[in-house]
């Protein structure tokens, strides 16, 4: 698929989440991504439930229009095949615990003497420094430990984690922001730079209101449920036939709620300020209740988006599948199968560009090993030209 990458060859050796989310989005912009994988076994999401014709629909979603090379890094023969696809890289990314690419001969070091235009990426639990840099890190444990589940959750509860992944997504964003840094250097005549990111720096980097307010404060926020603890009202709502959310982030967006259900409370100096109603935001609570309880929440919905004030309902994911918003943002695609017809279903690319491509379906994710007749074809022709 042309794109803003094409001609840019990602050599991607991550597994899992993070590194694969990133090669998945690089992909997405245009590059050509080879994934090596560990022979035999290769990715280990590819061994993930939920399977669909003896194949994982996990590592299907995240791996499609990748080519697949198994290579193993200790054997001789594996390693000048390795080599020869360095030479044409653009992006290496890795996953591995600090130190073992630089016990494979791979490290940034080395290679950067070898090619120093090509553009080093590391995603790993706690970075490639630090004390703590050699430890193993899954998502959980980074939610846990950058701070992000002691806010999550309702009041008094225990800590959750969040339902998504973030620790490795985050981790694999910034990490396409990085490479992508670097590869602009490259191109303004510079070199190659190692992009260092770790899932618990990220985390960290999620925590905006709450670090100001630990900061100013001198006490860590505690859950807060749905209700943002800095704005209000913002948050879940009671209607006759369950919950929906309103999101009212400025006085002028309370002033139009407060008009659209008919309560005389935007002048009244509980109320008028932010800081106020986030001091009154339980009375608020209820008080916007008495009215939103009477009607379904179709109809809130409805009355307060043609009053200008953001809501919206909660969906769950089949729901979210046949919004037909981001059914209209092409959102929602299929990943095709080996024998071209769709076989799973991914979230499309949110990366919307004027001239990018969106098709509608995605190239099959790789068998493992699947591509290396045709890379090493490839390769030969290279070393012809």
């Amino acid at each position: 698929m042309p794109g803003p990458l094409s001609g840019t060859l990602v050599l991607d050796l991550t597994h899992v989440l993070a590194g694969p989310f990133a090669s998945m989005t690089l992909a997405d912009l245009g590059a050509r991504v080879i994934k090596v994988e560990r022979p035999g076994q290769g990715d280990d999401t590819r061994a993930f439930p939920p399977f669909k014709g003896g194949k994982s629909a996990y590592f299907a979603t995240i791996n499609h229009g990748k080519e697949s090379i198994a290579l193993d890094l200790k054997a001789p023969e594996d390693r000048a095949i390795f080599e020869r696809l360095l030479a044409r890289a653009d992006i290496l990314l890795e996953n591995y615990r600090p130190g073992v690419m630089e016990r494979l001969g791979y490290g940034w070091e080395a290679l950067h003497a070898r090619f120093p235009k090509l553009i080093y990426g590391a995603v790993s639990g706690f970075g490639h420094t630090g004390p703590e840099a050699q430890r193993p890190a899954y998502d959980m444990v980074v939610q846990a430990r950058g701070g992000v589940m002691s806010i999550t959750g309702e009041r008094d509860r225990e800590p959750v984690r969040v339902g998504a992944s973030i620790g490795d997504i985050v981790a694999g964003m910034y990490l396409v922001q990085g490479v992508m840094a670097a590869l602009l250097q490259v191109e303004r005549g510079g070199t190659g730079q190692k992009v260092d990111v770790a899932m618990l720096d990220s985390q960290l980097a999620l925590l905006e209101h709450a670090i100001a307010i630990t900061s100013v404060t001198g006490e860590p926020p505690r859950p807060s449920g749905a209700r943002h603890p800095s704005i209000t009202p913002f948050e879940t709502f009671h209607a006759e036939d369950g919950l929906f959310v309103i999101a009212a982030g400025n006085d002028g967006l309370f002033a139009r709620l407060c008009d659209a259900l008919e309560l005389p409370l935007a002048e009244d100096p509980r109320f008028a300020t932010n800081p106020a109603r986030c001091q009154n935001a339980r009375l608020l609570k209820r008080l916007i209740e008495a009215v939103t309880l009477d009607r379904p929440k179709a109809h809130w919905i409805e009355t307060l988006t043609r009053a200008g004030v953001p809501t919206g309902p909660i969906q769950n994911v089949a729901e979210v599948l046949q919004d037909p918003q981001i059914r209209a943002r092409n959102m929602v695609v299929d990943v095709l199968g080996p024998d071209g017809a769709p076989a799973y279903t991914a979230a499309g690319n949110p990366i919307k560009m004027s001239d990018l491509p969106d098709p509608t379906t995605r190239a099959p994710a790789p068998d493992l090993d699947a591509d290396r007749a045709a890379i090493l074809d490839w390769l030969d022709e290279g070393a012809a030209d």
